[in-house]
């Protein structure tokens, strides 16, 4: 396991991240600070990546869910 430390810098990077993604539009932006991150501190480069893909992911699934009740509760209005 992750020392602590590189864990929270990471989560808290990937919190960042992901913020300015969303304002500039730049979906890939965490590829690029990957990179940087590698350069220095492969470990660092893999708490990060891993922190931002399993945010991205629970969005995704969160968003999916959301969608597939809003259809649900749509048709069974439609039934009525």
């Amino acid at each position: 396991m992750a020392d602590p430390v590189v864990v929270e810098l990471a989560n808290k990077l990937a919190e960042e991240c992901i913020a300015v993604q969303k304002e500039t539009g730049q979906d890939r932006l965490f590829m690029e600070v990957g990179d940087v991150l590698g350069t220095s501190s492969q470990t660092l480069e893999e708490a990060f990546l891993t922190a931002v893909r399993t945010r991205m992911a629970n969005s995704k699934a969160r968003e999916f869910l959301a969608n597939k009740l809003k259809a649900h509760r749509a048709q069974a209005k439609a039934g009525e």
